[in-house]
């Protein structure tokens, strides 16, 4: 009897020490930096888990873990009639995170129901209320005020949730294709009237370069004549004044040298009678007195 007591009472230690390492095991949590735990005990909040090792009751305690890094929720397309009444389809982009202290942490599970469903209504929500006040053009420019509207509503608005929406951006605005098929047509338009534009002003600032080019060669050639006529000019000048220094009194006879030059320059014999003008010019020039004709005999 005594051994077969010690026996059962060695079984029943062994057996609690082997329960007591599964509970343990059980129990054990690592929570990731990404990561904080929310620890509920019989389902009411009992204590908070930041990143690193902890150990609940098994069965009796759960943890709840919550991710705290940005987060990106698409709004889904949806078709919005625009102020001048076209269907535009609309699609946006949230980014958000949970913030990480507890009382942040604690909002998020306890004070909003899918706080991921919720945002994705409320931006559809706010971008039909916003675009519905714009034509399309404008909403196609207008872009950054749309996104800046559409954050600070959902800042506004979550607020109470323990999220940080980080930033809000449009993703597309796409008209009706019967209006972006005309859209494409006036852009295309609108390109080949500047490229028209470009080649003309390319053409006419060709055509000013050549014009200033003849200008420049006119204005040589101008100036290549006028100091040609300016050298000529000089030289006359000093003809005359040649002239006038040493040959005064000598123009008749330089006009008859002139004459005789004329006529010998082609080195043709000529007969002059002894007694002509053209024998008295070179008797003239070579200092030699003219040659007095022969008075008939009859005087």
């Amino acid at each position: 009897m005594d051994s077969g007591t010690t026996l059962t009472g060695g079984f029943i230690v062994f057996l609690i020490v082997v329960a007591a390492i599964v509970l343990f095991f059980l129990g054990i949590r690592i929570v990731r930096p990404t990561r904080r735990g929310l620890i509920e005990k019989f389902g009411k909040y009992s204590r908070f888990a930041n990143p690193g090792f902890h150990w609940i009751i098994p069965f009796i305690e759960h943890m709840y873990l919550v991710n705290v890094t940005e987060q990106m929720v698409d709004a889904e397309p949806q078709e919005i009639i625009t102020f001048d009444n076209l269907n535009a389809m609309v699609d946006a982009q949230i980014y958000f995170k949970v913030k990480s202290d507890e009382e942040s942490v604690k909002k998020c599970q306890y004070s909003v129901n899918n706080y991921e469903y919720q945002i994705v209504n409320l931006a559809r929500t706010t971008l039909r209320n916003i675009i519905g006040t714009l034509t399309l053009k404008s909403a196609n420019s207008e872009r950054d005020r749309i996104n800046k509207e559409l954050l600070r509503t959902l800042m506004n608005e979550t607020a109470s949730w323990g999220l940080e929406i980080v930033r809000a951006e449009l993703k597309q605005i796409d008209p009706p294709k019967d209006v972006q098929e005309t859209m494409n047509k006036v852009v295309k338009a609108e390109n080949e009237k500047v490229a028209a534009v470009d080649f003309a002003t390319a053409t006419e600032t060709a055509a000013d370069g050549q014009k200033r080019g003849e200008i420049k060669k006119a204005e040589g050639i101008k100036q290549s004549r006028i100091l040609q006529a300016e050298g000529e000019a000089e030289a006359i000048k000093l003809v005359n004044e040649a002239a006038q220094k040493y040959f005064v009194g000598n123009a008749q006879l330089l006009r008859r040298l002139e004459m005789v030059e004329k006529s010998l320059v082609d080195n043709a014999k000529i007969v002059i009678p002894s007694g002509t003008e053209l024998v008295n010019v070179i008797g003239d020039l070579a200092g030699i007195l003219p040659l007095k004709r022969e008075e008939s005999k009859g005087k």
